[in-house]
């Protein structure tokens, strides 16, 4: 008997529209190209783009999950979290480059999310959800009491070093270049991640779970593995993250930090490519621009989600979307 193939039903595309590959390429490079030359505007305070690019990849990998898996992870700050800690660790304790520091830190969290992923996938729906934020208070918890954390002071100072023994990172914009390095690596890898036959079995055991056990696929194996590459790319952005402002600290690991990278990509669009981006944008920028509201900050954060999710049912980029290609479709 052989084993079924994946039928055309079952490639079905993600929730929202769909772009040309050329149109899509070409907005890609417009968007590059706008990113290499942020340095040259001195009104941009590049460690505020930084920031921008390190939870924008944080939430790609998330939508990877859940966009095209299906699964939801309440525990995503365990991945991130510990990666910069590891990366802090290993750069500030024990003296080696950034470059190994965040090696470590994207292996530290890889194993990590095999090891949770090998317990959550074991259910389903909230359950699953359930599991992913009770092991990730548990890690939370541990930062607390170890030394190596630093407890609730965290891991300061940590230095940036010299990449590869030729590159500065003291300096902002040599930093910032290497950020973006990072982030388009990432965002590369998970666009390659949805447009290949394990993206296209991923979506199928979104859509339609029984129906592709019955078509001979080991569902569990395909949920793991989508599971421990997005903890490796989330704590690829923790790890950055630590690199770039120099400071692991309980923040990164907390649920605080597992729901604001779910606000993001529910508010850019959950399933859509570049919807992560715009919503860890969108809440970056919020949460700067109120820095000084203090509390009153979450909630304007909170009302600004509430009136996206009311008027746009897919998120921003899910919903204006169909709009340009609307406009951009030729006339008859």
């Amino acid at each position: 008997m052989t084993v079924p193939t994946l039928s055309a039903p079952l490639q079905a595309a993600p929730p929202g529209p769909r772009f040309t590959p050329r149109a899509t390429t070409v907005l890609y490079a417009v968007l590059l190209a706008l990113a290499l030359l942020m340095p040259l505007q001195n009104a941009i305070y590049l460690v505020f783009l930084m920031k921008i690019l390190c939870f924008a990849l944080f939430a790609c990998a998330f939508n990877l999950l859940l966009g095209y898996a299906g699964l939801l992870s309440f525990g995503h700050a365990a991945f991130f979290g510990s990666a910069a800690y590891a990366t802090a660790h290993v750069c500030k304790a024990l003296g080696y480059g950034p470059a190994t520091g965040i090696l470590i830190g994207v292996a530290v969290s890889t194993a990590i999310g095999f090891v949770i992923g090998c317990i959550a996938i074991r259910r389903q729906g909230i359950y699953f959800a359930m599991v992913t934020l009770a092991l990730a208070q548990l890690l939370y918890f541990v930062a607390i009491q170890i030394p190596l954390t630093g407890g609730e002071d965290g891991i300061q100072n940590v230095p940036r070093g010299v990449l590869f023994g030729l590159v500065d990172l003291s300096n902002d914009t040599a930093m910032y270049y290497v950020v973006l390095a990072v982030f388009v690596g990432g965002f590369a890898l998970v666009n390659r991640t949805i447009h290949s036959p394990f993206g296209a079995v991923l979506q199928a055991i979104r859509e339609n779970e029984p129906r592709a056990v019955s078509l001979g696929y080991d569902v569990n194996r395909f949920k793991l593995l989508v599971f421990v590459l997005s903890a490796a790319l989330s704590g690829l952005a923790g790890s950055t993250k630590a690199v770039v402002f120099q400071l692991a600290s309980l923040a990164d690991v907390h649920w605080h930090g597992s729901g604001e990278v779910v606000l993001m990509t529910l508010l850019g669009g959950v399933g859509t490519v570049l919807g992560p981006v715009v919503g860890a944008t969108v809440v970056v920028v919020l949460q700067t621009l109120l820095a000084s509201a203090g509390s009153w900050a979450t909630v304007v954060v909170g009302l600004v989600f509430m009136t996206c999710v009311l008027l746009f049912r897919r998120g921003l980029v899910g919903e204006l979307a169909p709009l340009f290609r609307r406009k951009a479709r030729p006339r008859r």
